[in-house]
């Protein structure tokens, strides 16, 4: 028997996990009860509030990671915008931080465990440092989040890369769950469904497989790791000097404070200029990350910075410099701006 469990929690979008639920449940009728449909938590037994007008559903059990079959995470229902703490990316943060991730994690290292996800469920697992490197899409609000969190975000309606499926917005549960019955159970169990429901799957699901597509991309120029920032369009600098100078009002190093939707964090930097090239390191708790890509532009400085907490993000920074005080931003896809303040201590 295909056993498939459907997780809640707190703020869950209602059609992420229902819509899957109802096509399971009907290829269970389909399939002579091949099929068992669950909803799940990750605490276990109890009733878990919607982000649709706090509508409660209940959940009858906890969620197995040793048990084969498919476990089902659905997005997030709630604000797009804002950093407040009912704001989507703040929903999701907070299912990150439940034993969600560690479960999930335990599951991803069997292949007979089939992990999918609706909307901003893939990110839940993104930001717990589960799908980096690995082909996923989310909801197009999210793609840019995806991709700092080290995915691979493919732009298509569903994504397969082995014991992981990812679908991209909300009512692409639909579509999840009849590739997945298609895939598990055959396509006249899922051609059934199908007319059951009235609805076709929408979209080629994406698979690493096959010949790769020629693309015409424009030429691109890399940014240099250089203090001095020339291009063809631009003329040079009078003076390599000016430009070394510059930069060089970044040197030193500082005790910051970057405010974000989770709290407070504490980061130690160290930038220095040498030979007319940026360096830096940014250090928190016992972790300390070089900058990657540090890059001067007009009178502020610029870098990305990989973070492990309290979530796996790729951050870029933008910092401007008043004598000893430092103030700037740190930004990832939809994640709204943290603000970053700190005074040079050296």
């Amino acid at each position: 028997m295909l056993n498939v469990q459907i997780v809640l929690f707190d703020g869950f979008d209602l059609l992420d996990a229902i819509a899957p639920y109802e096509v399971f449940c009907a290829a269970a009728m389909n399939a002579e009860n091949a099929l068992n449909v669950e909803l799940v938590t990750a605490e276990g037994p109890r009733s878990v509030p919607s982000g649709i007008n706090g509508l409660r559903i209940e959940a009858s059990g906890r969620l197995d990671p040793e048990r084969a079959g498919i476990i089902l995470v659905p997005g997030a229902s709630g604000d797009v915008e804002g950093d407040g703490p009912d704001s989507v990316p703040a929903i999701l943060g907070r299912a990150m931080d439940t034993e969600l991730t560690g479960m999930i994690e335990q599951a991803l290292q069997h292949k007979d465990r089939i992990v999918a996800t609706v909307c901003g469920g893939s990110l839940v697992l993104a930001m717990g440092g589960l799908l980096e490197g690995r082909p996923a899409v989310t909801n197009h609000l999210g793609m840019d989040l995806l991709g700092a969190t080290g995915a691979v975000p493919i732009s298509a309606r569903v994504v397969d890369d082995g014991n992981l499926v990812t679908g991209g917005g909300v009512t692409s549960g639909l579509d999840v769950a009849l590739y997945l019955v298609e895939r598990e159970l055959g396509p006249r169990i899922a051609h059934a469904v199908e007319q059951l429901f009235e609805y076709e799957r929408r979209g080629t699901v994406w698979k690493d497989i096959g010949i790769t597509p020629s693309v015409n991309k424009p030429l691109t120029s890399e940014e240099p790791n250089t203090a001095v920032n020339q291009t063809a369009m631009t003329p040079p600098p009078r003076t390599l000097h000016s430009r070394s100078a510059q930069a060089s009002v970044f040197d030193g190093e500082w005790d910051t404070t970057l405010a974000t939707p989770v709290g407070k964090l504490e980061v130690k930097l160290s930038i220095s200029t040498r030979h007319d090239t940026i360096h830096g390191t940014a250090k928190q708790g016992d972790e300390t990350i070089e900058f990657m890509n540090p890059l001067l532009q007009d009178n502020k400085l610029v870098w990305s910075l990989r973070i492990t907490k309290p979530m796996r993000l790729n951050l870029k920074f933008e910092v401007f410099v008043d004598g000893d005080h430092m103030v700037g931003i740190a930004k990832a896809g939809l994640l709204p701006a943290s603000k970053l303040t700190g005074n040079r201590i050296s």
